[in-house]
This record gives structure tokens, C-alpha cells and sequence, in this order.
């Protein structure tokens, strides 16, 4: 099996959310506690790297403490101030036996284990693999005032998700382009195509829902307590 390393990024700011969204709990648990939970969970990843906000850190480790052992969290670090700064720390802290590697924003708690796994399984074959899935809304350009100007033709569109998975040595060079072009990319498969590296989008059917407006907790919430409910209850069965 190859080893792969897990690169968590949650050094934003919250900004358009008001307040910490990856500290907010979600079914009694802080958000980022459940993307940490399905990366350790998943037994294709070998390691885990967790890049905080500096101010965030402190709560963090609180947590983690409070969740008690991550065998695979292997450092934290601090993020930069923007995203592919951040993820470049991260992959500074990653090990040299890493074959690939999987970056997640830790705001999409819902992606479960076993998807995660199918991407790990599809990059160890393509290269590169990124989860999304297809547009589906109709989609309008508008301008001053809001303003529609015009439509989009969503066909061939995907709504990028995380993780997204690639060879180590791929998204090494990808970003080492990046950072000597002083360019800023959202994403990794925007750095690692921008040198001429085939990506597949692997569609994800399941809710990779990203935490970024207030109303996207009460519908992860929905989704999450009917989860939590039946592992507590498999678990009192188990030990009644």
C-alpha cells in the first residue's frame, strides 16, 4: 500500500461565517473534530498534518485532548495568509516516504472514510484525483447592481470538492511553480495543471457539504445526528 499523508487546512478566518466555523459544534462536536475523526478513521492514510490558524491552536489542542489519542496526527502547524501558503506549510511537515498526498479543507466535515479511500484508490492509479460533482443549478453572470448580464452553459461543469489527491512529487513541483510565479491558487488541481498534469474529477455521491454560511450547519447537523445516534446506540448494545 502507498503511504499517504493527509494535509487538514483550516487556517481561514471564518470571515463570511461571523464567527470560528471550525470550532462551532456540530453534533456535540467542534466542526474540525469531524474531518480529523474520518481521516484517522480511514485506514488508507498514514499520517495526519493539521495546519491551524495561530490563533486557533490553543482551542484546537484543547479538543484533541478532550477527544483523547489521534495515532496518525503527526504535527500541527501554523497556516499562512492565504490558502496556498498554507498548504505549502503543510506539505513541508509531511514525511519523505510519502507517495501521495491528500489535501482536505477541514470545513467539509461530512466526507466519510470510505470515499476518502476510493480517492486515495484512484489517485495510486491516475496521478491526481479530485473529488467533485457535476452543476447541476442554472447558472447567470450579473454585473452592477446584481444585475443578470447573461447565462453560463453548465455543461462539462464540476463543483470542485476536497479531498483531493495526488502524487507527492507532482504537487511538490506544483507548488514550487507557484510560489516562484507569486501567483495565488484556490485549489491544488489549479497549481498541479497548471504544469501540464492530468487531474480526474471521481464524483462523489455522497453530502461533502462545505460549512461557510450559518445555514449550512442546520443541514449538516441533520445529516450528522442521525449518524451519531446509531453509533451510540450500537454502542450501548454492545456493552448492555
Amino acid at each position: 500500500m502507498p503511504f499517504v499523508s493527509a494535509i487538514l487546512v483550516a487556517a481561514g478566518r471564518s470571515q463570511r461565517m461571523g464567527f470560528d466555523k471550525l470550532l462551532v459544534e456540530l453534533a456535540g462536536r467542534p466542526v474540525l473534530m469531524h474531518s480529523l475523526d474520518r481521516f484517522e478513521q480511514c485506514p488508507a492514510i498514514s499520517e495526519i498534518v493539521l495546519v491551524l490558524h495561530p490563533e486557533r491552536r490553543d482551542h484546537v489542542r484543547a479538543a484533541i485532548e478532550r477527544a483523547g489519542a489521534y495515532a496518525k496526527l503527526r504535527q500541527i502547524v501554523d497556516g499562512g495568509s492565504e490558502r496556498h501558503l498554507s498548504v505549502w506549510a503543510g506539505l513541508q511537515a509531511i514525511q519523505d516516504a510519502a507517495d501521495l498526498v491528500a489535501v482536505h479543507d477541514a470545513a467539509r466535515p461530512l466526507v466519510s472514510s470510505d470515499t476518502i479511500g476510493f480517492a486515495i484508490a484512484a489517485a495510486a492509479d491516475a496521478g491526481a484525483v479530485a473529488l467533485a460533482v457535476p452543476v447541476v443549478e442554472t447558472l447567470k453572470r450579473a454585473g452592477k447592481g446584481n444585475v443578470v448580464t447573461g447565462s453560463v452553459n453548465r455543461q462539462d461543469l464540476w463543483a470542485m470538492q476536497t479531498p483531493q489527491v495526488f502524487r507527492k512529487d507532482w504537487l511538490l513541483a506544483a507548488y514550487q511553480a507557484v510560489l516562484a510565479r507569486g501567483e495565488a491558487v484556490t485549489d491544488e488541481v489549479s497549481a498541479v495543471q497548471a504544469l501540464g498534469y492530468p487531474v480526474r474529477l471521481l464524483e462523489n455521491p455522497d453530502w461533502n457539504l462545505k460549512i461557510t454560511f450559518p445555514r449550512d450547519l442546520a443541514v449538516a447537523e441533520g445529516l450528522l445526528r442521525p449518524v451519531q445516534n446509531a453509533i451510540r446506540s450500537a454502542r450501548e448494545n454492545h456493552y448492555s
